[in-house]
């Protein structure tokens, strides 16, 4: 119990960490400090500040999934309807919860190749559940809207990831839900109909 306790304060003390000072100048001391406990105490969970950015990319990921599906599924059966829910879902956590999108969108890009190449898996991951949630809605609609490819649906992922990180960057625009209508078109865009 008190080592999950500990792991989860050095977790959001690391989150503060990065998303104040970016991976260069974080350092296990910094986040140790942040969180109220000794460097001996983060080296107990974590390897290196390395380790411990790449599992909240990992922990981020998985959250934002599992809402992205939900949120998708709750929607209908419409796949445009399904992805536009995804994609406010995908939104509305980024807004929640600033630092860590900061954290896993733009810190982890001055992390190295490591972390470079999780990024990518996450958002291929990403680009292979909207594929699928797409081919899920058609299927039981026996028709509609769909990706031709996962490459479409990883280019919507991607222009979202980078509009997102230059919000949180240069602050436009004024707030990350203000992408959404962005969002929807470049959606709405890259979405084919088969039967058409």
């Amino acid at each position: 119990m008190r080592e999950g306790l500990q792991r989860t304060r050095l977790f959001d003390a690391a989150v503060r960490v990065f998303s104040q000072v970016g991976y260069a100048d974080a350092s296990a001391e910094a986040i140790s400090r942040e969180a109220g406990m000794s460097k001996a105490t983060f080296y107990e969970h974590f390897a290196n500040k390395k380790a411990c950015l790449l599992e909240i990319m990992d922990d981020a990921s998985r959250i934002a999934l599992e809402e992205l599906v939900k949120s998708a599924r709750t929607a209908g059966d419409d796949p445009l309807e399904r992805h536009r829910a995804g994609l406010r879902a995908f939104l509305r956590l980024v807004a929640e919860r600033p630092e860590v999108g900061r954290t896993v969108l733009v810190v982890s890009v001055g992390a190295g190749t490591e972390a470079l190449e999780r990024r990518d898996v996450i958002l291929e991951g990403f680009a292979q559940v909207m594929y699928n949630e797409a081919l899920e809605g058609v299927e039981k609609r026996g028709g509609g809207q769909r990706f031709a490819t996962v490459e479409d649906a990883f280019a919507v992922v991607g222009a979202l990831v980078e509009l997102m990180s230059r919000q949180m960057r240069t602050g436009r625009p004024d707030r990350i839900e203000d992408l959404e209508p962005l969002a929807e078109r470049l959606l709405a865009g890259l979405l084919v109909d088969p039967s058409s």
